[in-house]
């Protein structure tokens, strides 16, 4: 989340929401943005084009974002006002999304500041013009464990029962050795999904224009599933379908379970300003 320049909590502020160039200005015609009190339009710079909104500056100082944090809903509010505005230009034209909470004292301080990145707007620009950001995520099932007696039939010995208070000749050993497949076992299981991640990312890559790995996602409780990757790929529109169909020989070549999603604005691939 950025802040600029809202030093004056009784003006009004500019916020931007991402930088573009030639935009359709029916591409953001109706949208509310982050706020209904003013409309989404268009900011001529040097170069480009900045897709911006007038909100009040107090609405933006570091107190009012601070308490923002802390209340859910509101904030989420605020990231879906600001993805839909994003989202609706980069449909029309390869624009670069700013990170939520970009906002300018005014017009010119804004044009000011976006006009010392135009040298960044226009490599990020030419690099995701035509390509859209996709998502995979691959699960390995969860490592075989053996119980016991399952273990020691299919080592080829017999269960024997047991007193309760004496154990039958040889137990501890077997134990140990129950105890050490096991461990085996979870290693083999860990070795081979590591192997499948770095395959799919290694296929997925080849095809994509840029790539990103991101740090696994906790599973739920309830989902025994164990995320071996999480990765973010920059591909070209034209190939999307070929994407589509690599992944599904994937899940059919490795046995895992391949999640893509998308096509997305393409935030992880124009870096901050």
């Amino acid at each position: 989340m950025r802040q600029h320049d809202t030093e004056v909590p009784d003006a009004n502020a500019t916020y931007v929401f991402a930088v573009c160039r030639d935009p359709d200005p029916s591409s953001c015609a109706g949208l509310p943005g982050v706020t209904h009190e003013a409309p989404v339009r268009l900011l001529a710079l040097d170069s480009f084009t900045a897709i911006v909104q007038t909100v009040r500056a107090r609405d933006f100082t570091d107190e009012a974002w601070q308490g923002r944090l802390s209340d859910q809903r509101e904030l989420e509010r605020y990231a879906r006002a600001h993805h839909d505005v994003v989202s609706a230009v980069a449909a029309a034209c390869p624009a670069v999304p700013l990170p939520m909470a970009t906002v300018y004292h005014a017009d010119e301080r804004a044009q000011e500041a976006l006009a010392k990145e135009s040298d960044r707007f226009r490599v990020a620009l030419k690099r995701i013009a035509h390509h859209a950001e996709w998502g995979v995520k691959v699960y390995a099932p969860p490592a075989a464990t053996a119980a016991p007696d399952d273990a020691g039939r299919r080592a080829g010995r017999p269960v024997v029962p047991t007193d309760r208070g004496r154990p039958a000749a040889g137990a501890g050993l077997a134990y140990l050795e129950r105890k050490r497949g096991a461990q085996r076992l979870r290693e083999r299981s860990q070795e081979d999904a590591l192997r499948t991640a770095e395959t799919v990312d290694e296929q997925v890559g080849r095809l994509a224009t840029a790539s990103r790995r991101l740090r696994p996602h906790p599973q739920p409780s309830t989902d025994r599933r164990v995320q071996i990757l999480n990765a973010t790929y920059l591909v070209a529109d034209r190939r999307s379908e070929e994407l589509a169909l690599l992944t599904r020989t994937l899940r059919e070549r490795t046995g895992a379970q391949i999640e893509l999603s998308g096509p997305w604005v393409p935030y992880s691939f124009v870096g901050e300003v």
